[in-house]
């Protein structure tokens, strides 16, 4: 047999993640703080890349200032004319002819510009005075530091405060010690248990009242006698039923305490007046805000989508390195590869944000009604519906949509909110999900709050409006809006 070595040409197709397309799928995906961070990564590691400011701005504002400083100068010079015969001697001020105008110290004005202060070539008036510190005092006091400062209020003993302050460093964000035991947190200050557990009574007396509690019914116990409540059915009901109370089961509360109806009510409206999580009053937890991706305008009957490019960096390509290309071959092709890599990022955030524009206005098509009268009329929306009508697949449209957010006339929204299932009606169009949602809270806002729906009553209702949903599927939605069954909604007083 012999071997013959021939050449075959073939042809096939496969898929090749280049670098650049990594990079644009990433950049599809990132929120938009994500995208701002990493824009300035890139702007850190690649020279080639600056921010762009608007230069016509930048001329008009130094154009304003020079004609302001031209007025100033007019104005002094008109101010204090020469005297005829005199070149060199002070205006000489008659009658009701107003006085010279000093001199404008330009030094100190341009110091005080240059300082960030605004400069001022008057006396200071009342309303202009700078805010105290108090005022501009913003950062909350965290419950740790709250209680830190009146544990070193105690005349304690070192060992004490050492123990004191494991106890403080162990609490959650509600104000609980839940991790670790006591006896570790002993075992680890080399103390006994005993005065850990003196040093843990004392702090729960601290404020809020009730913090460093291990349980809710610990937690509730010790607000019951710092409010100096002389009820033992009171105490009686947070020792034993808890679980009762929170189902509002009072006649199982009463039938058991051998007490009547109407004392456990009262003792009910004053346990409501206790705080069950004592910590979240000195919560740090800053709000955060939405910064759409892009805003929906209507002008006459038809809408328009505008990306949001506030706050994002105003990409181009640095001119003071054009000169370098003429260089040494090595400064030539280190310049050239971040040139090229500036350039790619710049057309990847530039698709991004056409990207997003275009599956919002493909949204639009489909959610009309949604935008015309509000969430009611959202209709049910899949992915593939999108990606069908803009000829993209349904993976970019996952990632466009996530955690993306547009300004709406109908409010701020995820654009993931747009894609929802269908629930069928007993007559006419399926019904989305959210749409559905929103009823069901309506009609749970206008129950009667001693006699509330429950979930088999909610279901009649909504088939009476051409809804027909099962029992199980409101209990989804009902947990998932965060409202409680009507068992716990039922208000007895």
């Amino acid at each position: 047999m012999s071997i013959e070595i021939k050449q075959q040409l073939k042809l096939s197709q496969s898929l090749v993640m280049t670098p650049q397309l990594q990079q644009a799928i990433k950049l599809l995906q990132l929120n938009r703080m994500e995208l701002v961070e990493l824009v300035r990564e890139e702007m850190m590691e690649n020279p080639i890349l600056e921010d762009g400011v608007d230069t016509a701005s930048e001329q008009t504002r130094e154009q304003q200032a020079e004609n302001q400083a031209e007025e100033m100068s007019g104005e002094t010079e008109m101010a204090a004319p020469e005297a005829p015969g005199a070149a060199n001697t002070e205006t000489e001020v008659k009658g009701d002819a107003p006085s010279a105008v000093t001199e404008v110290d330009w030094e100190s004005y341009l110091d005080s510009y240059s300082a960030g202060n605004a400069p001022s070539t008057g006396p200071r008036t009342q309303s202009e005075e700078l805010p105290s510190l108090e005022s501009t005092l913003t950062k909350k006091t965290s419950l740790f530091d709250h209680l830190q400062w009146q544990l070193s209020m105690m005349q304690i003993s070192e060992e004490e405060n050492r123990v004191g302050m494991a106890i403080l460093g162990n609490l959650d964000q509600d104000g609980y010690l839940k991790e670790p035991p006591l006896e570790d947190i002993a075992n680890e200050c080399e103390v006994s248990v005993e005065l850990a557990e003196s040093v843990l009574k004392r702090i729960q007396l601290f404020d809020p009242v009730g913090v460093a509690a291990r349980t809710l019914q610990e937690c509730l116990l010790i607000q019951a006698r710092h409010a100096e409540v002389d009820d033992d059915i009171l105490v009686r009901i947070i020792t034993h039923h808890l679980g009762n109370l929170e189902k509002k089961n009072y006649a199982a509360i009463a039938k058991d305490l051998k007490e009547p109806v109407e004392e456990i009510y009262e003792a009910a409206k004053a346990l409501m007046e206790f705080d069950p999580r004592p910590g979240r009053q000195h919560s740090t937890d800053e709000p955060h805000y939405i910064t759409p991706d892009v805003y929906i305008h209507k002008v006459g009957d038809k809408y328009f989508v505008v990306a949001n490019d506030d706050g994002l960096p105003k990409l181009k390509i640095s001119s003071f390195y054009r000169s370098a290309l003429s260089g040494s071959p090595q400064a030539r092709e280190y310049i050239q590869d971040k040139l090229r890599s500036a350039q790619w990022l710049i057309r990847s955030i530039q698709q991004r944000q056409r990207t997003i524009v275009k599956v919002t206005e493909s949204i639009i098509k489909f959610q009309r009604e949604f935008f015309e009268k509000g969430i009611a009329h959202l209709k049910p929306l899949i992915l593939r519906d999108v990606a069908e009508d803009i000829s993209m697949h349904e993976s970019t449209i996952s990632r466009v949509t996530t955690n993306k957010y547009v300004h709406t006339p109908q409010g701020i929204y995820e654009l993931k909110f747009f894609f929802n299932s269908g629930i069928n009606r007993i007559a006419g169009e399926d019904v989305a999900s959210e749409a559905v949602k929103t009823k069901i809270k309506q009609l749970i806002a206008g129950e009667n709050t001693k006699v509330p729906y429950s979930d088999q009553r909610l279901v009649e209702l909504l088939r009476d409006q051409d809804i027909d949903i099962a029992r199980r599927t409101v209990a989804k939605y009902r947990e998932q809006l965060g409202i409680l069954s009507s068992s716990k909604r039922r208000q007895v007083f």
